[in-house]
């Protein structure tokens, strides 16, 4: 099965609480977001976005710029459908990270637990690439913490710490500040992840 046909079969037979990622609000991502005062008309886009109810607060909190980029057609689908009208305020993309090829510069990059998922050195290559060749400013990350799972939805991850973050994203980035914090399950289980905030030097 390819990671494209994966996330297909994950997205069309599981409901969000049945998922370990479903979260009601995303409040470090929000709290880390908002630490960049971000002008309204900021272009963001998020990571591995699916059907996160990260866009539904940013759109709520009156940012205008917002694109959502997910391997998955059908997360993102569920997303539309689940905004209605406010869904046309959003550009959607649905392409796997490692193939997306950016048009456009991004004020903040978000991903919260699509990183993880690249386990090769080739893949994390691309993946910074994607960053650098198209001058993304403000960068917020959240992986499986050193402390975390070693997997999700069945899949091999690579866990981080701050240390293994900024030898990753040195050369081109600073990370500003890096939290470990639990996430709770929809079916009460906890994860560890950490946080960084992180921006182009």
């Amino acid at each position: 099965m390819s990671n494209k046909e994966h996330w297909e079969r994950i997205y069309t037979t599981k409901t969000p609480q049945e998922v370990s990622w479903t979260q009601a609000k995303p409040e470090t991502s929000l709290d880390l977001i908002a630490k960049f005062d971000l002008p309204k008309f900021a272009k963001i886009i998020d990571i591995g976005g699916g059907d996160s109810l990260l866009v539904d607060h940013l759109i709520e909190l009156g940012y205008t710029n917002i694109t959502v980029l997910d391997i998955s057609k059908a997360a993102i689908t569920r997303a539309k459908e689940r905004l209605g009208e406010d869904a046309h305020k959003v550009k959607w993309i649905v392409s796997d990270i490692r193939d997306f090829k950016p048009t456009e510069s991004y004020d903040l990059w978000h991903d919260r637990a699509t990183f993880h998922f690249l386990t090769s050195p080739e893949d994390i290559a691309k993946y910074k690439h994607r960053l650098t060749q198209i001058s993304t400013r403000h960068l917020v990350l959240g992986t499986f913490s050193t402390s975390g799972p070693l997997k999700c939805s069945g899949l091999e991850i690579t866990q981080y710490d701050r240390s293994k973050i900024e030898a990753t994203f040195g050369d081109y980035f600073n990370v500003l500040e890096c939290i470990n914090t639990d996430h709770t399950t929809p079916f009460e289980t906890i994860q560890n992840f950490t946080f960084a905030r992180i921006s182009k030097k």
